[in-house]
């Protein structure tokens, strides 16, 4: 259900006044350098504002012109993560969170996943970083009964997630700084559309090693940027995901990374992991920004009768355009998954004993 007006009106008052810093306060410094690689040869690969909620602030993505690493820069600082992130995943907007990340489309690819990973271990206990509120270890449960499902994340989605009986148990907070009292506890961990959302990829693979057993395995899939989507939708392909979305790893690098981290790439897939919404999430991120203004607290005021009328009637209208462009995505999505327009890969990879 949408928010009430009344839910709307109450955080009103707080956003406003948070916005009336201004947004410029939510960005670190820019870097000159890439975080991946530390060159200094940069250029802007996009530039654009918060498609998602529409609240105010702008932001850049550069790419490495040396490894190809692509990066939000000037990055959010933890105030400004909060603030964007906050009412997206609960609060507000938790209902449509749910409907996006609990789609009955993911259980294909979930259980495809699952069966990707038990080709090489029959994990007793199975961490699943970044669960929300523990859909995939819902329909990994359906492939292997037997093993252990935790989750983890900083929202209170996976401590609903555990009432409800997905997980068994909930860790809530960041693995980085979980990971000394989870160390050696797992034999299989996933990470699905996690890495992108840290503010040092490095770092969370490292603390997955802690966490992992020696010959355990750690399943990663993440948005590619080097999809062709990419470059045909611009800012409108849903996977830039602006400004949740911090980094963008092609897959060479992160090969490469996993290997110096003492793991070992044991499969990759583009097909599998590919997620057929492009065109479909292009329509609605495209009707979002041109649509009448809608009750959102960070806006001065509510809408008119007038405005939110028209919002509808616009909205109504639209609709035939995303039937055809949910067609076309499923219609293409076999031959698109064999291709570069492949939106996502992933990778499974074993971690290696550590040095005697």
């Amino acid at each position: 259900m949408p928010p009430t007006a009344q839910a709307v009106a109450d955080r009103r008052p707080a956003y406003l006044t948070e916005l009336a810093q201004g947004t410029e306060r939510f960005h670190e410094p820019r870097r000159p350098d890439c975080p991946w690689c530390g060159s200094t040869k940069l250029r802007t690969r996009l530039r654009t504002t918060d498609l998602l909620q529409h609240k105010p602030g702008t932001f850049t993505i550069d790419q490495c012109r040396a490894c190809d690493h692509s990066f939000q820069n000037p990055r959010l600082t933890p105030e400004g993560l909060d603030f964007y992130y906050r009412d997206f995943y609960d609060g507000l907007r938790a209902d449509q969170a749910e409907k996006i990340f609990g789609a009955q489309t993911s259980t294909k690819r979930h259980a495809s996943g699952t069966r990707a990973l038990a080709r090489f271990i029959e994990p007793e206990s199975w961490l699943d970083v970044g669960t929300g509120q523990g859909h995939f270890p819902a329909v990994a449960k359906e492939v292997l009964p037997y093993t252990a499902f935790d989750g983890l994340d900083i929202s209170d989605g996976v401590e609903e997630g555990r009432r409800q009986g997905r997980i068994e148990e909930a860790h809530r907070g960041f693995l980085v700084d979980l990971a000394p009292e989870l160390a050696g506890r797992y034999d299989a961990m996933s990470m699905f559309h996690y890495l992108e959302h840290s503010l040092d990829p490095r770092e969370e693979l490292k603390a997955a090693r802690r966490v992992l057993r020696p010959g355990g395995h750690l399943m990663i899939e993440v948005p590619d940027p080097e999809s062709r989507y990419a470059a045909l939708l611009g800012k409108w392909w849903v996977s830039y995901f602006q400004p949740q979305h911090l980094h963008f790893i092609p897959l060479a690098n992160l090969r490469t990374e996993l290997a110096a981290l003492g793991y070992t790439v044991v499969a990759v897939d583009r097909r599998e992991p590919h997620v057929p919404l492009d065109l479909t999430a292009a329509c609605a991120l495209l009707l979002g920004h041109y649509l009448p203004d809608a009750d959102d607290p960070w806006r001065t005021r509510a809408p008119g009768d007038v405005q939110r009328k028209l919002r509808r009637a616009l909205m109504h209208g639209a609709a035939p355009a995303f039937v055809t462009a949910r067609a076309v995505d499923r219609l293409l999505a076999p031959l698109v998954s064999r291709t570069r327009f492949s939106n996502s890969y992933r990778v499974i990879a074993r971690r290696d004993p550590d040095p005697s």
